[in-house]
Formats: structure tokens, sequence, C-alpha cells
């Protein structure tokens, strides 16, 4: 069957008219996303490899992602177990060995020490002449604190005496101009080495006399620690004469300090009654106390005796 004119127009026209296209929607697909993306994204996943932080009702913050009974697995509770008393061995071993080279209990008397024991000591290493007891207290075999017994010895005046010393030194260098802190750390370590060198000289000294006392190395630290910087002072505010006034005050002051304090610890006990005692080994000991104190001006002079100009 042919068709007309008329069918066949409109058959060609049918065939060249151009029908708007519809565009096709691609079904989406979990594992599909965009070819161009590099990362998946995740945040809005629930998938078994995501984190998912949930909110807490009526909290501030968000839950742990571990679960509730993570503290309570056995195995859990033991490792926590073994972490205690591991470091709870690890602090009795530090503790155990800090005492042994550093007594930290023992430190704790020499600076048991108040205001009066201070202003009461300062003044008995200044005019040591009236005293009469030089005897250190004890009580239940153990000597009682420095703010109970000004006899007895105690490490907070040699140590702020030492910080005094380097304070008045930096001064009297800076007043002439010679200041420095290279100059200032020699002074501090100056004296510290001469401290030190007297305590071993004096151990040594002991241990050849053998000498049965009851003086440790932080009394003989405390004992060669009084030494009075007055002296510096005064240099600085009245000169060379003031200077050694105060210092030979204070170097008469600290000697016989240093021999009625000395002579109860060196001596034998019916030497320090005052009875005349014979023997080579006791007239070591009367030598060995005067020695000590002789050696405490010669080394308050030598300290400081440069700082004044």
């Amino acid at each position: 069957m042919q068709p007309g004119p008329g069918g066949g127009a409109a058959a060609g026209n049918a065939r060249h008219r151009k029908w708007p296209m519809k565009r096709r929607v691609p079904l989406s697909e979990p594992s599909l996303g965009d070819p161009h993306q590099l990362f998946h994204d995740t945040s809005s996943a629930h998938g078994p490899g995501s984190y998912v932080a949930h909110r807490v009702p009526g909290g501030l913050g968000y839950s742990s992602p571990l679960q509730p009974g993570f503290l309570d697995d056995p195995m859990s509770n033991m490792a926590v177990a073994y972490g205690s008393s591991l470091a709870a061995h690890g602090k009795e071993l530090v503790d155990k060995n800090i005492d042994r080279f550093i007594p930290v209990t023992k430190l704790k008397y020499y600076f048991a020490v108040d205001t009066v024991y201070v202003g009461k000591k300062l003044g008995l290493l200044v005019f040591p002449y009236l005293h009469q007891d030089w005897e250190v207290q004890y009580q239940q075999d153990m000597p009682v604190a420095p703010r109970f017994d000004i006899n007895a010895p105690d490490l907070y005046i040699p140590a702020m005496a030492f910080i005094t010393y380097i304070l008045v030194a930096g001064l009297a260098l800076g007043t002439q101009d010679r200041f420095s802190p290279d100059l200032l750390g020699l002074q501090a370590s100056s004296a510290l080495a001469w401290l030190t060198v007297e305590v071993l000289a004096i151990l040594l000294s002991l241990y050849l006399v053998t000498v049965n006392t009851d003086l440790t190395t932080i009394d003989l630290l405390a004992f060669s620690g009084y030494k009075m910087i007055g002296g510096v002072v005064t240099g600085l505010l009245f000169g060379k004469t003031g200077y050694y006034v105060v210092l030979s005050w204070c170097c008469v002051a600290i000697f016989v300090f240093m021999i009625r304090t000395l002579r109860l610890k060196i001596l034998s006990e019916v030497a320090a009654e005052g009875v005349l005692v014979r023997g080579a080994r006791n007239q070591l000991r009367m030598y060995l106390t005067m020695a000590i104190a002789a050696a405490q001006p010669l080394f308050m002079y030598w300290l400081t005796f440069h700082l004044v100009r």
C-alpha cells in the first residue's frame, strides 16, 4: 500500500523532527560514587569499618568507642595490677638509693629551725664568750631539733650564708667595675671547692687520729659553713679599715665557738669535763680541735680579702 502524498510528507516530517531526549539517571549504588573523588566519604556511612561518634544524651562530649566492659576483662585487670606493683617497686628502689647517698630524712632535721633559733644562733656566733652550756640535748637517744636547742648544728644558716656571700660578692665586684657572670660563677665554685676540701681534710684527720665521735659529715658541713661574711659588707661601707676590724672580731668569735663546740665531740669525755688527761692520743685530739678552729679564720680571709679594695 503506497502512502498518499499527504501521508508521505507527514511521515518525512516525523522522521526529520528532533524529539527532546530524556537523560537517563543511573541507579545509585552504595559502592559507586563520583569517579573523580579520590577518597570515599565515610562521614555518613555506618558500615562495619566506619567510626561513629555517638552523642551522649545530656552530656557535653561524645562517648568512648571502647566497649563498656573493657576494664572488666581479666587480662586488663591483671595488666593494671602488674603495672601498679611495678611502679611501687620502682619508687621503693629509688627512695632506697636516694637515702643511701643523700639522707633526705636526716636533712630535714638540719632545717628544722625557726626565727627565734636563727636570731639566737647568729648572736652566739658573733658573741660566744658568755655562753656556758654547750652540750647538745638528747631525747630518747636522738638529738632534739635545732629550734629547741641552740647548740644543735643546722644547715639553714650555712645555706643562707653561702647565698649571701654570692650576692655580696656580686655587689662588691659591681662597685669595682669588675662584675661578670663568669667571675661570679668562679667565686661560687671556688667557695664550694674550698668547703669540700675542708670537710674532707677533717674527715681524713679524724680517721688518722682514730677518734670515736658521733660527728657526721653533715655536722662538719654545718660547722664549717658558719663562717661569717660581715666583713665584706663592712668593707663596702667603710673601706678596708672597717673590713679588717670586723673580720678580726669574727675570726676570734668563730675560733672560740669552734673550740667550745668541737671539744665535746672530739675530745674524750673526761677531757671534756675539764679533767687533765695525759696521753698522746688525747693530745692529738686537742691539737686537731685547735687546728680545725684555727682554719676557720684563714678560710674567711681567703674568701673575702680580694673583694674589698
